[in-house]
């Protein structure tokens, strides 16, 4: 092991992943095991799970010591469970998430904390040119996901192409920096963490990757989607002159989070 090399720290968030989950435990704590340099660890933040996730991890990880978990009885959102994965940032210099079907292989993540001198937040991104999709997502996902970042672009001028992509990777000064801002538990986490570090003043390298769209997605169709624009419309307003106007509208905002049966929010970040 070459301890000159940035020590990095990989979270998967898992919620009821007893069926994929196995397989990308094995091939990412196999591959970074062989290939990477510097000291790895893979932490499992289980969100909810009412399945054998838990079983599933605890035997992948009696092959391989660099895997450990994290269990939270109560379900907190895929994006709860990364805000507190990230509490563990003190633990390496690089600290970065993929998610728990395997969607992104270990070499295309490797690429990205490969080049993370190159920026403080490395992402990985679908829609640039040299990325490739080894299997499609659905026309109705493919069409829900391009019409939520024209919504992003325009709320927030981020010019990141693909913000879902759940392949990302960040010093430990951009997550000690952001942390407490965070407080999108949902699938809009991404936003909620991509605009933080844009508005701190740190960089975005977006890289073309390899990506394969897995079967047993847990995204329902409508009611995530809807769930995540209502999200990025509470943080644009978090950060907008008009922010002293939200305690009015929080009773509409908390009916309608309840209504879609979303993850408990964290509060409005102080700023």
């Amino acid at each position: 092991m070459n301890h000159s090399s940035p020590s990095l720290l990989l979270l998967i968030p898992a919620y009821n992943e007893e069926r994929r989950i196995g397989p990308a435990l094995r091939g990412y704590a196999e591959y970074f095991t062989k290939h990477y340099e510097g000291k790895f660890q893979l932490v499992v933040v289980l969100n909810g799970c009412r399945d054998n996730t838990l079983g599933v991890v605890q035997a992948v990880a009696a092959e391989f010591p660099v895997i450990s978990w994290v269990v939270y009885q109560d379900p907190i959102g895929k994006g709860g469970a990364l805000i507190e994965g990230l509490r563990l940032a003190p633990r390496a210099d690089l600290i970065g998430y993929v998610d728990a079907d395997g969607a992104t292989e270990p070499p295309a993540f490797l690429d990205l904390v490969r080049r993370a001198g190159e920026a403080d937040c490395v992402i990985g991104s679908r829609w640039l040119p040299g990325a490739l999709l080894l299997q499609m997502q659905s026309w109705q996902r493919r069409f829900l996901s391009r019409s939520f970042h024209a919504i992003v672009q325009l709320l927030f001028h981020m010019n990141i192409r693909d913000t879902q992509c759940s392949a990302k990777v960040m010093r430990r000064e951009v997550v000690e920096k952001i942390h407490s801002s965070l407080c999108v538990a949902d699938m809009a986490f991404d936003i909620n963490l991509l605009y933080l570090v844009k508005r701190n003043g740190f960089t975005v390298l977006e890289v073309p990757t390899v990506w394969t769209d897995k079967t047993g997605s847990k995204v329902a169709l409508f009611r995530d989607p809807l769930t995540m624009l209502l999200s990025v419309i509470r943080v644009r307003w978090i950060y907008s002159p008009f922010k002293g106007l939200r305690p009015l509208f929080a009773p509409v905002e908390n009916w309608l989070y309840r209504k879609l049966r979303a993850p408990a929010r964290k509060p409005d970040p102080k700023h």
